[in-house]
């Protein structure tokens, strides 16, 4: 393929300017509150399909957020390769510790990227990455240079657990069969080391409520005489974790994969530099699961983690009372062979059974995922191996990820086809939190680096 990073360079300030307007509305699917700033996104990235080159292009009502569904159908013969991503954004909170607003996109240079980096919620996680995917395809078909047909699912639920994804895949099977997926949702190890996820982590997210007395009480008349919610929610959430900082869950490790210390060397040629890890984080110290590596505690190995603990007065000033409710939300990170449902189940009822007298739990689930690895073998891994390496310069390395896309694994199961993660951001771009970013030199590289696996899938699956 010719002239590809002639047209990115031609072009890469109308690529950043369009990203910039798509994240300037803050699609974020969490708060009904942002619903019509979620439907215009929809609209928008439709819109921006069909500019690219899509023949067909249609905006699917589901239950809940629609999915832009776009289709270029070159030849029927050839490969399909099925693009995903999604348009929805995390909230912002906390705002105060954005360093400015997170919806007014700005490009400020850093030790990183001294060429800039796009800062707004949504940079990387995922309008960045997802629209990479949508300039790629503008670059092959101005340049007549597609080679196969490609389709596009893009989602807008994605942050809250994609609940009509799994319906939409049921009823579209037909409209959405491919020969492979291709997404972008996750990073790579450094700007000179490139890396292709192979292995996804699953997720079981759920919310715990801890009732006491019938209402709150006034902690000098009855502080000591009854079960305080909090003091009780936190010695169970403390209670979850030995001092080795295993899960202390029954049955929670009856499936968890083992990898073969082979495949743990093979990992830990992956550069890794703990002082920068541990000064990145402005922390002295790291903290996981003995006996296992901090970049295996991340990405091999199953957690619990709190994510959100409340109740009871957190305004200003002093009021002594105990609190009638106490909540908390806690997510697990699986690995694969570990069953998302059964382990919502495993840890329900645990919570429940170490409950001491004198309150009542409730056990939420909200949504979660299976794990997913790909193999390194297949013909999706080659084509993305082989852009890699010819626009980096270095073959990538394999990297299994600590993260969740649980629809990764729903797509092989309803689709029948593998998923390749091309991802392009960066640990240090603060995905989820505030002062989020996307360096303006990877989100070109993706637009280059794409078209190369088209030209490759093709190739390589004749």
């Amino acid at each position: 393929m010719q002239d590809i990073k002639k047209y990115v360079d031609q072009h890469k300030d109308r690529f950043i300017d369009e990203l910039i307007e798509l994240l300037k509305v803050p699609s974020i699917s969490a708060d009904s509150a942002y619903k019509q700033d979620v439907l215009n996104t929809a609209e928008a990235v439709k819109t921006r399909l069909e500019e690219a080159g899509c023949d067909l292009v249609e905006v699917c009502e589901t239950k809940g957020y629609p999915i832009v569904y776009g289709e270029k159908i070159i030849d029927k013969n050839l490969p399909t390769v099925l693009v995903y991503g999604h348009y929805d954004v995390q909230p912002p909170d906390p705002l105060d510790l954005w360093n400015s607003p997170p919806f007014e996109p700005v490009i400020k240079k850093t030790d990183l990227h001294p060429e800039g980096a796009i800062f707004a919620r949504g940079a990387c996680d995922d309008k960045g990455q997802m629209y990479m995917h949508v300039k790629a395809l503008e670059l092959m078909t101005k340049t007549d240079q597609l080679p196969c047909n490609v389709k596009f699912m893009i989602e807008g639920e994605e942050e809250v657990g994609s609940e009509s994804l799994g319906d939409f895949l049921k009823e579209n099977r037909e409209k959405l069969s491919n020969d492979v997926i291709l997404i972008s949702d996750t990073g790579m190890i450094a700007k000179d080391v490139p890396s292709i996820t192979t292995g996804l982590r699953g997720l079981s997210y759920v919310e715990v409520e801890v009732t006491g007395p019938n209402r709150d009480l006034h902690s000098g008349l009855y502080g000591g005489a009854v079960a305080n919610p909090i003091n009780v929610l936190s010695k169970m959430i403390a209670s979850l974790h030995d001092e080795n900082n295993h899960i202390t869950i029954p049955g929670f490790y009856d499936k968890v994969e083992n990898l073969s210390a082979e495949e743990r060397a093979e990992m830990a040629k992956a550069p890794f530099s703990l002082e920068n890890y541990k000064k990145a984080l402005d922390i002295d110290a790291v903290y996981g699961e003995a006996g296992y590596s901090t970049n295996e505690r991340n990405s091999i190995r199953p957690t619990l983690d709190v994510n959100g603990i409340w109740g009871g007065y957190i305004g200003e000033g002093a009021k002594t009372v105990i609190a009638s409710k106490a909540y908390a939300k806690i997510s697990m990170r699986l690995v694969p062979n570990q069953d998302w449902e059964e382990i919502t189940q495993l840890f329900k009822k645990h919570f429940e059974s170490i409950a001491p007298e004198g309150v009542k739990v409730l056990v939420k689930p909200h949504h979660g995922g299976q794990g997913y690895v790909t193999p390194i073998t297949s013909v999706g891994y080659q084509a993305a191996s082989k852009a890699y390496a010819d626009t980096f310069g270095k073959t990538p390395i394999p990297q299994r990820s600590g993260g969740s896309i649980p629809i990764v694994s729903l797509f092989e199961q309803e689709l029948k086809s593998k998923t390749i993660l091309m991802g392009f951001g960066l640990d240090s771009d603060a995905i989820h939190s505030p002062n989020e970013h996307f360096g303006v030199w990877n989100y070109l590289k993706g637009i280059e680096t794409i078209p190369l696996f088209y030209k490759y899938f093709t190739e390589l699956s004749k």
